[in-house]
């Protein structure tokens, strides 16, 4: 089956009349995953009842039962949860954690028949941006293997760019999920906070983490997003409006061009980018330029707000309830050698930031101010979204960097996620689509650009990405 230009439509449609079979489907993909893994190592583990669950999906399509996404084949990020499955969180200190229940995400995408592949790598509980941090090694991108497919969710997008999936879930806190999905030429979306549940997503930051689809297609991860979203009694962050926001029949872009100052850009990015408004215009969008003055301090107050929450939701793991364990000479250095050896270099750093930040006579001065920014950058897109429906920048300001680049000076690191934290950070939703390529090294590297929208707006993303993208209604 030539899997190349596969949408979730076309799948469903080739199941549908009978002339493919979802065992046809997944054959495909373990395929590309069998020739492809050990060189990318999109997946940790390839899931050993596949073929069940395509004969399960089949029955469904038989008696009547079938969806859009019956039978499609995803690949599942490792912090995740379902039922019986091992989710590390690219930790060893989950290393052998078997889930005893479904994420919400997961028991929705059971209930649709679809098709779970494998788990996939990534930044050890999601911190990082280059899945370098992973405890079990590193992934590489489809495009370029001497480069990072980003991260945190670089195995989950690496998969659906190497042709492993045609649709995976990730995660994403502050572009974990946008990032990779630029660095790697797929359609990412981070939906608005609380649009889909985080019940059973190992959490990072409580108040930044979502789950989003990532996929070839706008309409593809429109289709993802639709069947995962609602309100959930297991998180009470949790909602959807019955009613949103009609798409404009004249769609309004703003282009915030003074973000395009902050150093570190690459030429090709802003070209790439400037291309991108032109061909908006082409498609009779009207190009305003706005404001976003409290933008610039996002990754600032981010690095004080995320390292918090980490501090706080990572301190369950000690040995003591679940996880890896080990001995000391009392209870206290069970805790200390347990946390030492179970978490990776960058966790270790994140907690003590964290716990740095909250600590008696620095908490007003950092959390405290942190959460006044997070206000302002909020009112910032409350203010410019009512004169513009959407909202453009780059998604990350370079290509997909060499695999060790930055692995030495975590703020540079950092700074791959400039363009998409805000978003994180005022909770709306945006969407990374690929916008063409740059020629680096004798590679075809990747290139995209990221919409924002209001909340509960996804709506007028997708319209705005399929526009772009050319893609039919």
């Amino acid at each position: 089956m030539d899997i190349k230009n596969l949408t979730i439509r076309k799948a469903h449609e080739l199941m549908k009349k009978g002339d493919a079979r979802p065992h046809d489907l997944v054959d495909a993909y373990k395929k590309n995953i069998s020739e492809k893994n050990d060189t990318i190592h999109a997946y940790l583990e390839v899931f050993q009842d596949i073929d069940s669950q395509a004969t399960t999906a089949e029955a469904m399509f038989k008696g009547g039962k079938a969806t859009l996404l019956t039978g499609i084949p995803i690949a599942l990020k490792d912090n995740i949860l379902l039922q019986g499955r091992i989710a590390s969180a690219g930790s060893h200190i989950l290393e052998h954690f078997t889930s005893p229940y479904d994420s919400t995400a997961g028991a929705k995408m059971k209930a649709e028949g679809v098709v779970f592949l494998g788990r996939t790598n990534m930044d050890e509980f999601a911190m990082g941006g280059s899945t370098e941090n992973s405890a079990f090694g590193v992934t590489r991108n489809p495009h370029d293997t001497t480069r990072v497919p980003g991260g945190s969710s670089g195995g989950a997008v690496a998969a659906v760019a190497m042709g492993g999936a045609l649709v995976s879930l990730g995660s994403d806190t502050g572009g974990s999920v946008r990032q990779p999905a630029s660095f790697c030429g797929c359609v990412g979306l981070k939906p608005t906070y609380g649009s889909i549940s985080r019940h059973g997503l190992i959490a990072m930051g409580s108040s930044l983490d979502q789950i989003g689809p990532v996929t070839n297609t706008v309409d593809d991860a429109q289709i993802v997003f639709e069947a995962l979203r609602g309100a959930d009694v297991m998180d009470s962050t949790s909602f959807y409006p019955q009613q949103t926001k009609q798409v404009p029949q004249k769609m309004k872009l703003g282009v915030p061009r003074h973000l395009l100052e902050i150093g570190g850009l690459s030429p090709d990015v802003i070209k790439n980018f400037n291309d991108s408004v032109d061909r908006f215009k082409k498609l009779g969008y009207e190009v305003y330029d706005i404001e976003l003055p409290h933008a610039q301090y996002a990754l600032a107050a981010y690095y004080i707000l995320m390292p918090a929450e980490v501090s706080s939701n990572l301190a369950r793991f000690d040995g003591v309830k679940y996880g890896y364990h080990k001995q000391g000479s009392n209870l206290l250095e069970d805790y200390l050698r347990t946390r030492r050896e179970g978490f990776g270099r960058e966790v270790r750093r994140r907690i003590m930031l964290g716990t740095y930040v909250l600590s008696a006579g620095y908490y007003d001065a950092f959390y405290g101010k942190a959460n006044v920014v997070k206000g302002l950058i909020r009112k910032d897109y409350e203010d410019a979204l009512k004169t513009v429906d959407v909202i453009m920048t780059p998604t990350t300001p370079t290509p997909a960097f060499k695999i060790g680049e930055k692995s030495n000076d975590p703020l540079e690191m950092y700074l791959a996620d400039v363009f998409t934290v805000p978003a994180n950070i005022a909770g709306v939703p945006a969407i990374s689509i690929p916008s063409g390529f740059t020629h680096v090294d004798g590679h075809d590297l990747p290139l995209g650009i990221q919409l924002t929208a209001g909340l509960y707006e996804e709506n007028i993303l997708f319209r705005a990405g399929k526009d772009f993208l050319g893609e039919k209604e």
